[in-house]
């Protein structure tokens, strides 16, 4: 089962108490207060993991609490730390408070950390409070309660490209066939219920994530269909392929189809409709007189896309589409590339001043 919202409550551990301790032993004339101060409360750390893709191990276990500090003892000994609780998300996961909405991080690495809830100190015991004029105290420190919250999680898959378009267009043959993922395939509406991903290697060196969203309809941003909840996994994608289907018992006009759907993508998030975009004119194996795919090509043209024909069925024009995405991406990466090295680069080109300074000139203090 795809999960990819949860909402579940986290608690610190709480500090231990210090101790009330006295040294009475044999032989010792001046042992003193030896109470010893409490443990501090383990912190609760979420981290970012290559191993998980759903928040499903979440979804039955909502509560989470990490290990209280030790008291303090006698004999001067400090209570244990209590040990930490590390709760392990899928890259592209996002934490917010589940109170006041604020985004409190945002994973978009493997092995990222952040504590979202601190353990609380540990109480000092009364060794701690002797002085010379107060040579027997007995006064000491409960340990703080450790920070207690509600968290909501909401995953936003990472993909290079997603595959978008009406249900049944032809996304999860295609995932199927370009990538070991074995996503539902039926002819029927909404076959596909939650997205898939798949790794599609180009050459030995080269490869990319495609994410299959389950289909579109008019009326989405409304609730209809499966409404807006699989378009938040779009929005990390880095380009758009757009499936049109070219057979001949498609009903409605390429125009009509790509209208529909770009309007459902803007008005989710304006942003989604500027995104680096293909159409892919699928099932031409069964395009009949190809009047349709005719208007697809059109249509790329006069929207300066560029246009891919595949059939999944028998393979033409994977190949080629395969190579065009990675083509497309090499250059949105050379692009944003560049556009890093000029934004650390001063307009005027000169260096920095601690660029411009030797290196043994330097003041490192």
């Amino acid at each position: 089962m795809f999960v990819d919202e949860v909402t579940i409550s986290v608690k610190a551990g709480d500090g231990g108490n210090g101790c009330v301790a006295f040294r009475r032993e044999k032989f010792v004339p001046r042992g003193g207060p030896s109470g010893g101060d409490g443990g501090k409360g383990g912190d609760i750390i979420v981290e970012s993991s290559e191993r998980h893709n759903t928040l499903m191990h979440f979804r039955f276990n909502p509560e989470h609490k990490a290990q209280n500090g030790r008291h303090g003892e006698g004999s001067n000994r400090k209570g244990s730390d209590g040990e930490d609780l590390v709760l392990r998300v899928p890259v592209g996961c996002m934490i917010f408070d589940a109170a006041s909405g604020a985004k409190l991080f945002d994973f978009t690495a493997p092995d990222q950390r952040t504590i979202v809830a601190k353990g609380g100190k540990g109480g000092r015991g009364n060794a701690r409070f002797a002085t010379s004029t107060h040579q027997a105290p007995r006064e000491h420190e409960d340990g703080q309660p450790g920070e207690a919250m509600r968290l909501r999680l909401e995953l936003k898959l990472l993909a290079d490209v997603g595959l978008v378009g009406f249900p049944n267009v032809g996304k999860s043959s295609l995932l199927s066939r370009i990538s070991a993922a074995r996503p539902k395939i039926a002819d029927y509406p909404f076959t596909t219920l939650e997205p898939y991903l798949g790794m599609v290697r180009v050459t030995d060196e080269e490869s990319f994530v495609v994410a299959d969203i389950p289909g579109l309809i008019e009326g989405a941003h409304l609730g209809h269909g499966l409404g807006t909840r699989f378009l938040r996994h779009i929005e990390r994608t880095r380009v758009l392929a757009h499936l049109i289907d070219s057979s001949e018992m498609a009903t409605t006009e390429p125009e009509h189809d790509f209208q529909v759907i770009m309007e459902e993508l803007a008005s989710f998030d304006a942003e989604l409709a500027c995104k680096p975009m293909m159409i892919v004119a699928s099932r031409v194996d069964v395009a009949g007189d190809g009047r349709r795919l005719r208007g697809i090509r059109e249509l790329a043209a006069r929207r300066n896309l560029e246009c891919y024909a595949i059939s999944s069925a028998t393979g033409e024009g994977l190949e080629q589409f395969k190579l065009g995405v990675a083509r497309t991406l090499r250059s949105l990466r050379e692009t944003e590339s560049g556009a890093a090295a000029e934004a650390r680069t001063p307009e005027d080109g000169s260096l920095s001043q601690a660029e411009s300074t030797p290196l043994a000139e330097r003041d490192y203090e």
